[in-house]
């Protein structure tokens, strides 16, 4: 799956290129995944899909774009949008949307950077602008959304060059700089930093007379514009080059045993909002990672009964990851590996190359074969108090080369199947889980729709009924409550009476397991 917003408007569900039509549709989306796995509110939508101006009733009007939209993407990209009263969120991973996986390269670049790492900075900051590919939001009929929504990124953008001009400027490549610097300031006269790297590269490539002019330029530029002189810094890189200072010509070394100050991986998705019951599930969990006595369960899978999808194995998993992220300070990896998808699930050779990349290793330093990347993952988080979290596992074959090699980590796993490899093999500790207990499912319809549940508490608990107790399907039927104001719960137990209806009207139960 793939989402971006760094130039046109584009989403591929993993098979082929989804075409989104021009209109209200296309602005929905780009709205959402200007703030992907976040929800936002439906009248913040509103504001942004009609331009600034809703029109009357443009909340309700907007669920019928939403579920347009959903028709659009598809099936498997249409899975990914959820309503979370009062609003919708786009669910996404770091590396499924561009501009999460720009912010991640950019934040790891600037630490590098900060390090002296210019080498493994140089490599992070490219990656991060090679994935613009125009303007943002390109093709998006939103002039307030470009206008207002935009501006922070091509802010970063233009931080992430000069990071990356730093980075090579300390590498030596002072020559192949000189011609994109002059572009640069062309485009941002008032940049007194552009300036200065212009000045210094010029100067490193033995041009003395050129840094100099390059300096009246500067000066002139914004005694022009701004009616001031050059700041401090840039006067003082000025007189560096008229004295002809040779240190200032010279490639500064690495510090000394220089590493990367990598930020530490904090993958945990959004916990559900409204996440109700499960309070003895939560405390099984817990007491599961403080077994008196003995180590901690290596792996906890928790399984459905029967393999039920829908009962809210995912949902479980990351409310409690989130309440015991503290207990990780290492750090928390998440990965879905799809194994109960339509399409083919993540080999786990291709888990561990993510996770390699997570823990600071360059892709071009990640082997190649699945064992030689097992290993590298286990000795990296050797002596590590980590939380992996293996999310929809299709089996114990899949999830075994992503166990670290210590017990100072917890591996926290989901799937359908109950594993039992993991159990018998690798000493995993299993939480079967069933459907919610009938008030908890009344409950969760509470939360999402309010006192109306309250004030027919027979047909919400018949509505309980009608979707087997299973929260993802408690939530849609929500959603169809939420999106008909004026309709008594009993009207839609009535209406979902009939089997048929019921599946017409619930066709989300097994997006999500």
């Amino acid at each position: 799956m793939w989402f971006a917003i760094l130039g046109p408007l584009l989403v591929h569900d993993g098979d082929a290129l989804v075409e989104v039509p021009k209109g209200r549709q296309r602005v929905l989306l780009a709205a959402l995944l200007l703030h992907p796995g976040k929800p936002v509110p439906a009248d913040a939508l509103a504001e942004m899909v009609w331009d600034g101006a809703p029109p009357p009733g443009a909340e309700v009007t907007l669920r019928s774009h939403v579920l347009r939209l959903r028709r659009v993407l598809g099936p498997r990209a249409a899975a990914r949008l959820e309503t979370c009263p009062p609003g919708y969120l786009l669910q996404a991973e770091e590396d499924e949307v561009d501009l999460l996986r720009f912010r991640c390269l950019c934040r790891d670049g600037a630490a590098a950077a900060r390090a002296g790492a210019w080498g493994r900075a140089h490599v992070l900051l490219s990656e991060a602008l090679d994935l613009w590919r125009g303007a943002p939001l390109a093709g998006v009929p939103s002039e307030s959304l470009r206008e207002h929504k935009t501006r922070d990124l091509e802010a970063l953008r233009r931080q992430a060059g000069e990071w990356r001009t730093d980075a090579a400027l300390h590498l030596g490549g002072h020559a192949e700089l000189v011609p994109g610097l002059h572009s640069l300031i062309a485009e941002n006269p008032l940049q007194e930093r552009i300036h200065g790297q212009l000045m210094l590269a010029l100067y490193r490539c033995g041009r003395q007379g050129e840094a100099l002019a390059a300096y009246e330029h500067a000066r002139d530029i914004l005694i022009g514009e701004l009616g001031t002189e050059p700041g401090p810094e840039l006067q003082e890189l000025h007189q560096r080059i008229l004295s002809g200072d040779l240190a200032l010509a010279s490639i500064e070394p690495p510090p000394s045993g220089a590493e990367p100050a990598r930020a530490l991986p904090r993958e945990l998705p959004p916990a559900v909002p409204g996440f109700t019951g499960r309070q003895a599930e939560l405390q099984t969990l817990t007491r599961l990672l403080e077994r008196p006595g003995e180590q901690p369960a290596e792996a906890i899978v928790i399984s459905a009964i029967a393999g039920t999808a829908g009962v809210g194995k995912t949902a479980l998993a990351v409310q409690w990851a989130h309440q015991a992220a503290g207990r990780f300070p290492d750090g928390q990896l998440y990965v879905n590996l799809r194994g109960y998808d339509s399409g083919q699930p993540v080999p786990a050779t291709d888990a561990l190359a993510r996770f390699l990349r997570s823990l600071g290793v360059p892709g071009q330093d990640i082997p190649p074969d699945e064992d030689e990347r097992a290993a590298r993952y286990r000795s990296l988080l050797a002596g590590k108090q980590m939380l992996v979290v293996l999310d929809n596992a299709g089996s114990a074959h899949q999830v075994r080369p992503l166990l670290p090699g210590t017990p100072a980590c917890t591996v926290l796993v989901t799937s359908r199947g109950t594993l039992a490899g993991l159990v018998a093999r690798d000493g995993a500790a299993r939480l079967e889980l069933d459907v919610l207990p009938l008030a908890e499912a009344v409950a969760l319809l509470r939360t999402v729709i309010g006192a109306r549940a309250d004030a027919e508490p027979e047909a919400a608990a018949e509505l309980a009924v009608q979707c087997c107790r299973l929260p993802l399907a408690l939530r849609v039927a929500a959603e169809i409550a939420a999106s008909r104001p004026a309709m008594l719960l009993s009207g839609l137990v009535s209406e979902l009476a009939d089997l048929s209806t019921r599946l017409d009207l619930l066709p989300r139960t097994e997006e999500s397991s």
